[in-house]
């Protein structure tokens, strides 16, 4: 199937990391209930941490205005933890169910940040360590934890360059560790693996006019957009695993 749709999955790959840039989530909140509709959730799984190494380096590259190291530990430690045992956990649940939670995940998430628009959390380290905890073990477990990560970010008050160099550092020891773990737990499938070469190219060109795009509009504006936008995804991930 995917094969015969590889431009419509490469076109929705570029969109997706254009979209993660911009909104500062990251593009695996995108990516990976696109990426499943062309494949099985756990090969979803392994491409997308593939995927994320070479979107973040990109992002690093681009973004390289200096970093938080402050954060990058506090919240970098227990999100490189945590997303070990959540790629763990991932080997004993029903990826059907999985798909389920990440669409209910996605839902609530949004949901909850478009009525409440005046929520924030406390620039604390303690809540940099519960942020970084929540968003490894979603990202093992769902592929996806960098909305609750951007979410923990957006509380420090960083400029966009910073913001985005200092998620992408975090995020790059947390794809780096789930990416073992995959690995052995079976998830990189040699049958999809021939498509990593063409995510490279995606993730330095999709990062390159995300930055280009974050230049001339309101982060701000766009990121309501991108709200709508995971909750529509999120609708349609329950919707097609009925």
């Amino acid at each position: 199937m995917l094969n015969r749709y590889l431009p419509i999955f490469i076109t929705l790959a570029i969109i997706s990391e254009i979209l993660g840039t911009v909104g500062g989530f990251g593009s695996s909140v995108f990516f990976v209930p696109v990426a499943n509709f062309f494949l099985d959730f756990q090969s979803v799984l392994g491409l997308t941490a593939l995927f994320h190494l070479s979107s973040n380096v990109t992002k690093i590259a681009l973004f390289k205005k200096g970093l938080d190291k402050k954060l990058v530990i506090s919240l970098g430690i227990p999100a490189v933890l945590f997303v070990s045992i959540g790629a763990l956990l991932s080997k004993y649940v029903d990826p059907k169910i999985l798909t389920w939670f990440l669409g209910f995940f996605l839902i609530s998430l949004s949901l909850l940040f478009l009525i409440f628009t005046q929520l924030k959390v406390k620039s604390t380290t303690k809540n940099a360590i519960i942020g970084g905890t929540l968003s490894g073990l979603s990202a093992g477990l769902l592929g996806t934890g960098g909305a609750i990560r951007g979410i923990t970010m957006a509380a420090f008050k960083m400029n966009k360059d910073k913001f985005i160099a200092t998620s992408a550092m975090i995020d790059l020891g947390v794809d780096f560790s789930r990416t073992i773990v995959y690995y052995f737990n079976g998830y990189m499938n040699r049958e999809v693996l021939y498509l990593t070469p063409f995510l490279i190219v995606v993730s330095i060109l999709g990062t390159w006019i995300g930055k280009k795009i974050l230049n001339k509009i309101s982060q701000e504006q766009f990121r309501k957009f991108v709200l709508f936008l995971i909750l529509s995804i999120g609708i349609v991930s329950i919707v097609v695993n009925l």
